[in-house]
């Protein structure tokens, strides 16, 4: 019997703001599997039940320990976890509450808010070195054979086409080529872009400037992206983004999966 499974990713901008803004209406009518957030701002404490004892999903929380209402990831899934796991293991980056890993009998999917490298170079270099130890992360679980998804914002436009304007943002973080390099390591290992598997075309974006009104004129980068591991390649159905979505300065991204 083949299973679907929905799984959506989205960078909130703050899950109490956005409650505010109809998401837990959205989330019954989109219906995803698995949705994996981003950029929560809050801990689980701060929250009504009817959010994190949801009766239809069950959440787990990584919340930053600290700065309070500062970054954050949760996981919803209807199909109960194999086991979870919040952080990976590197407390310079666990306490800034980076990561919710969710295992299933066919997949292991990474929830990732990936650093911001713009503030200064101390961030960038902070952006760098949480890259290299997430993806070594990475290595570790699939040298145990897991089969790996993983999402989120990536803080990172791949190549020209994912960004309105790639030429005036070559120095700018976030479009950086020592950054842009460690998403080329990332398909080198066996993981696929799974939206440009589907989906070559150009004007595909995933976060907007709220400052400058670009989502209006769709001026956006794509720093929100699914990688799944080669050997899922078979069971990749779909990849797509959601910019109908409103409500935060980034719009959910999802994939469809079969087995």
């Amino acid at each position: 019997m083949t299973k679907k499974i929905k799984i959506l990713s989205w960078n909130v901008n703050g899950i109490r703001a956005q409650l505010k803004k109809g998401f837990l209406e959205w989330l019954d009518k989109e219906k995803p599997d698995v949705l994996c957030l981003q950029e929560t701002k809050a801990e689980r404490g701060q929250l009504t039940r009817e959010v994190t004892d949801h009766k239809k999903y069950h959440s787990f929380w990584h919340s930053a320990t600290t700065r309070k209402g500062y970054s954050g990831v949760a996981t919803f899934t209807k199909e109960e976890p194999i086991s979870v796991e919040v952080g990976f293991g590197v407390e310079k980056f666990d306490c800034e509450g980076r990561v919710v890993s969710t295992e299933f009998k066919d997949f292991i999917l990474l929830n990732v808010y990936f650093p911001n490298g713009k503030k200064d170079s101390d961030r960038l270099n902070y952006k760098l070195e949480f890259y290299d130890a997430f993806l070594e992360h990475v290595e570790h679980l699939r040298r145990q054979r897991k089969k790996v998804i993983f999402c989120g914002d990536v803080n990172t436009a791949h190549k020209e086409i994912d960004l309105a304007r790639p030429k005036s943002n070559e120095k700018v973080s976030g479009f950086l080529p020592i950054e842009r390099k460690w998403i080329d390591r990332v398909v080198e290992k066996g993981f696929i872009d799974s939206l440009r598997e589907f989906h070559p075309e150009p004007e595909l974006y995933s976060w907007w400037d709220l400052k400058t009104r670009a989502r209006e004129r769709n001026v956006g980068w794509r720093i929100d992206y699914f990688f799944v591991q080669e050997a899922l390649k078979k069971n990749l159905k779909d990849a797509f983004i959601l910019p109908e979505v409103m409500g935060s300065d980034h719009c959910p991204v999802g994939i469809q999966m079969e087995f």
